[in-house]
């Protein structure tokens, strides 16, 4: 079997990568679920040492001097194409991963707002952000 050309190896490194990075997606997914912060603090730091190799090979290829010839190469633009694919599908499940965490905050905000107004009904008043909170003073308190 023969040896890839150096680009085309970049390429298909850049390509496991972005595969990698695709399954800590769907852990963070999970993660995010299940409200599991050690694991989500876990994922993060993966995934930022996986963006971090994407980058620096993505600024190989970029600077590579056989780049120029190999984008008429219909091996190079298959590969090309199968990242683009993969790239594709990471934004997709970091925007429903995104999406699933605001959902998951406005149902902590929910909860929490009701919470407040259960302990302290007569107390409930609102800040200057218009969140709801408790009044601390207590009644009978002259200064």
């Amino acid at each position: 079997m023969t040896s890839q050309p150096p680009v085309l190896s970049l390429m298909t490194q850049q390509q496991e990568h972005l595969g990698v990075l695709l399954l800590l997606l769907k852990q963070e997914l999970n993660a995010i679920s299940q409200r599991n912060i050690t694991d989500l603090e876990s994922n993060s730091a993966d995934k930022l040492k996986q963006l971090e190799a994407i980058q620096q090979l993505d600024q190989q290829i970029a600077i590579h001097p056989q780049l120029p010839q190999f984008k008429a190469d219909p091996e190079f633009r298959k590969l090309v194409s199968n990242i683009d694919e993969v790239l594709q599908r990471c934004k997709q499940q970091n925007e429903i991963n995104r999406v699933t965490l605001e959902q998951s905050q406005l149902v902590i905000e929910r909860f929490k707002h009701e919470l407040l107004q259960q302990r302290g009904k007569s107390g409930l008043t609102y800040n200057a952000k218009g969140k709801p909170a408790l009044d601390s003073v207590g009644k009978g308190i002259k200064a």
